[in-house]
């Protein structure tokens, strides 16, 4: 039977610990996936199981991959399963997650939506021709404590939309 798994995009993700934090307190395995340059261990607790505890629950795993460019996100595709939840703020990866039939939500707590990723696509292309041709695009805004609350909100409801869908699971 399948359940929620926590897949991070490790790649400059800040909210790693937060995302983590809301898997232990709700009982969701994760997955930490990055490039083998990252040291992915120094998110995990001392304590935190590293292994499918035999009643199911909590654990953490490392997903290392090669340097290349999107092996993370290949890697994260490949393993997941539409019950899964992605912590991204690589909106191309973001799309196929949804493409998968899983969900994705990005560092500041944004749920992506299928009904939105394609424009949220379109506009990504059109910056980045704009960039390729010497222009400039307006970056993001700083990160502030008010988007790690939103992400932590956001993220803890997506665990727990899946929970509440299937019950039998969480016995």
């Amino acid at each position: 039977m399948s359940h929620v798994t926590l897949y991070i995009d490790a790649d400059a993700c800040p909210v790693t610990r937060e995302a983590i934090d809301v898997a232990r307190a709700e009982r969701v395995p994760v997955v930490i996936a990055g490039n083998s340059t990252q040291n992915l261990m120094r998110h995990v607790r001392h304590g935190d199981p590293l292994e499918p505890p035999a009643h199911g629950g909590f654990w953490v795993s490392t997903l290392e991959v090669g340097v290349g460019a999107d092996s993370a996100d290949f890697a994260i595709v490949s393993a997941l399963t539409p019950q899964d939840v992605v912590v991204t703020q690589d909106i191309g990866l973001a799309s196929m997650v949804l493409g998968r039939g899983a969900r994705a939500i990005g560092v500041r707590g944004h749920v992506y939506s299928p009904l939105t990723i394609d424009s949220m696509m379109f506009i990504r292309h059109e910056e980045k021709k704009v960039r390729r041709n010497g222009g400039r695009t307006k970056g993001p805004a700083a990160f502030e404590s008010d988007d790690r609350q939103r992400f932590r909100r956001n993220l803890r409801d997506l665990v727990l939309e899946d929970k509440a869908a299937s019950p039998a699971q969480n016995t």
